[in-house]
């Protein structure tokens, strides 16, 4: 008998049977790890009746959803009293919302009987992620509420300023209490448009005053209009009071204003009669051409009587004693015209 191929067929079997335990043993130390990794969260989850399956916590460690987040969430959620889903829960999550956070703050508003469900918190923490809040804050100023300073001490500003028909300035600040309002949170603007809003109206209630003494007696008056005025229309917040933390008296604006306008107007007039000034140095200049022009042609019109007088001389027209007489009468006058010049001078 040949006993050769029995042997290969043992020890090739042998082979076989060896990969199998090996790879036997490598899938229960996977599954040892795994049970061993989660069943820690399993009994947490199992012992505070906030039980997670375990084929879930394996789901999320595929999904790349941190378990222990979720079981922590889920177990402080149940022990309030409020059953949120371990689905709705990592939902949350991979949307890249805050589970904790938004947990609290709906604790916090089940604590204070605020209306609130998980969907809305959910909306609300995706709302308020890169703003520097978070859905906790809105739920604390929903069940207290905050106080805004108007204007925001950050901006620089120390007071809004304003001018009463008069011209005088006036200037206030105010602190704004509001609310959060839950239901309009998301999609609303936030506190900057509340500062602006109330800065607005005091800047017009301000303005509308007759006199600066109206706003300094009765500075009420300011937070009543600004109040009625709806300005938490669009807003995250309802806003309960809107108080005038200060008033004070600023400069004349409006002596300024004229101050400034006469300075102009006179600018103006100066410009003006500078172009008149102008327009009659040149006139000026122009007429003394035209008399120089006119000399010369006088100068011209006097060259031509020698010119005249030797003509007649010639033609018969004129004799010498016409024109020795001529010469005396000339000689008359100027005499006459030096006398007066003398009598004038003295």
């Amino acid at each position: 008998m040949n006993i050769a191929p029995l042997t290969q067929i043992l020890a090739l079997s042998s082979g076989w049977q060896v990969a199998i335990v090996f790879t036997l043993g490598i899938i229960l130390l996977v599954f040892a790890l795994i049970f061993f990794a989660y069943i820690g969260l399993f009994v947490k989850s199992y012992l505070s009746n906030a039980t997670v399956g375990f084929s879930t916590l394996i789901a999320m460690r595929l999904r790349g959803v941190p378990a222990s987040l979720i079981v922590d969430a889920r177990i402080t959620a149940v022990k309030a009293g409020i059953e949120i889903g371990s689905n709705e829960l990592e939902a949350h999550y991979l949307a890249e919302g805050n589970v904790i956070q938004t947990v609290q703050a709906l604790i916090a508003a089940d604590k204070a009987n605020i209306s609130l469900d998980w969907q809305r918190a959910c909306a609300i923490d995706l709302a308020t992620k890169g703003t520097g809040k978070s859905v906790v804050e809105a739920v604390r100023t929903s069940i207290n509420p905050k106080v805004i300073e108007c204007p925001n001490p950050e901006s620089g500003r120390a007071t809004i300023d304003g001018v009463s028909k008069d011209g005088i300035q006036v200037k206030a600040r105010a602190r704004v209490t509001v609310r959060s309002n839950l239901d309009n949170y998301v999609g609303s603007a936030l506190e900057e448009t509340v500062i602006a809003r109330v800065g607005e109206g005091i800047v017009t209630t301000i303005g509308s005053a007759e006199t600066y003494k109206t706003v300094l007696e009765s500075p009420d008056t300011i937070s009543k209009v600004v109040l009625d005025r709806g300005l938490d229309v669009g807003t995250a917040f309802e806003i309960l009071s809107i108080d005038i933390a200060d008033v004070d008296v600023g400069e004349n604006i409006g002596a300024k204003l004229q101050e400034s306008q006469a300075e102009a107007d006179k600018n103006v007039a100066q410009a003006k009669a500078e172009m008149r000034r102008a327009a009659a140095v040149a006139a000026e200049q122009e007429n003394k051409a035209k008399v120089e022009e006119m000399q010369a042609k006088v100068v011209e019109a006097e060259a031509q009587i020698p010119l005249a007088l030797a003509e007649a001389f010639r033609s018969g027209n004129l004799g010498v004693m016409d024109y020795y007489r001529l010469n005396n009468i000339k000689a008359d006058t100027d005499m006459r015209d030096s006398i007066s010049k003398g009598e004038e001078s003295s």
